[in-house]
């Protein structure tokens, strides 16, 4: 892989460039690492509902830009405590997200550093029974994009404050906040270690050679961060109004379903949630399906039948998402 390290700390652009990067990755190209930082600022899931993830109150004093990513999963604070790093490759026929694949030499680098480090759950890595990485990562068109954030010594109560931490996740792993479940890797590494260390070692572990960026694809992503990524129809959205909603947490995920139902029919709906797709954008699709879909359970299962469960949740049973959108 070519590795790439971004200079600059503005969220938008910074995913911008990553996203410029992934749609464009020539055919035969070895892929892309890259190492980069956000400045302080909340970064939200794809299928996320914005107001619901943020404190409003205390994004509106800080002044915090909020910017939604490509890929799925939750809501995630970043400072210049934070490393990010991604990883842009072709998939070479896979058809399922794997993130133990990108997360193991991520562990092996911080084990250079003495950081004992293991993947937990489906993109987490853990040092001492604490996160100190969280993962995201989206299938489409025959190459995938993983990306992570590496908690180096990150300020625990601006995060605890910019979000809206669900309880329910937190019944689910057994903890009683945030704290208690997250740690910086600056309490678990070598003494004389620092930042410039472990840059270092993840280029060593998980990149080959330098690589560049072009005049024209730099043009792009500043076109994508200006059109997409500072634009609030992207980072907030309008939802449908709903008369119906649903909420349930599975092991590899929160789905949360909100409809529109008018006269017996769904006239909208929406599927937010932390989960990953293995299809991309797939949620879109399932979303389509079910628009003006008689409210009835069997003609729901009716529908869902025909489609692959699989394709639009990561790890899920079919049987159970039947039951879930029907019941």
């Amino acid at each position: 892989m070519e590795h790439l390290t971004f200079s600059t700390l503005d969220p938008t652009f910074n995913l911008a460039l990553e996203e410029a990067l992934f749609e464009t990755l020539p055919a035969g190209h070895p892929g892309y690492f890259l190492l980069w930082q956000n400045g302080p600022s909340v970064i939200v899931g794809r299928h996320q509902c914005t107001v619901d993830e943020v404190n409003a109150d205390f994004i509106r004093r800080e002044n915090l830009p909020v910017v939604r990513r490509i890929t799925g999963g939750g809501a995630v604070y970043h400072d210049t405590g934070n490393l990010n790093f991604s990883f842009i490759e072709h998939a070479g026929g896979r058809e399922k997200v794997d993130f133990r694949r990108y997360l193991e030499p991520v562990c092996a680098a911080l084990a250079d550093l003495g950081v004992r480090a293991g993947i937990s759950g489906r993109n987490d890595v853990e040092a001492e029974g604490r996160k100190i990485s969280g993962s995201g990562q989206m299938l489409r068109r025959g190459k995938v994009l993983h990306h992570g954030t590496l908690l180096i010594d990150v300020n625990f109560d601006r995060l605890v404050e910019a979000l809206n931490v669900d309880p329910e996740k937190m019944r689910s792993k057994g903890v009683a906040s945030v704290r208690s479940r997250v740690g910086n890797i600056s309490e678990y590494w070598q003494p004389g270690s620092d930042t410039d260390a472990l840059v270092a070692a993840l280029l060593r572990r998980c990149a080959s050679r330098p690589g560049s960026v072009g005049e024209s694809l730099m043009a792009e992503a500043h076109r994508l961060a200006d059109e997409k990524y500072r634009q609030w129809n992207w980072n907030y959205g309008a939802m449908p109004n709903f008369t119906e909603r649903k909420r349930q947490r599975f092991d590899w995920g929160t789905v949360e379903l909100r409809l529109d139902v008018k006269q017996g029919r769904i006239a909208s709906c929406a599927i937010l949630g932390d989960f990953f797709c293995n299809a991309g954008e797939g949620i879109q699709e399932l979303e389509q399906s079910l628009a003006d879909a008689p409210r009835e359970p069997e003609e729901l299962e009716a529908i869902l039948r025909r489609l692959d469960m699989g394709r639009y949740f990561s790890g899920c049973e079919a049987e159970t998402m039947m039951e879930f959108f029907t019941r």
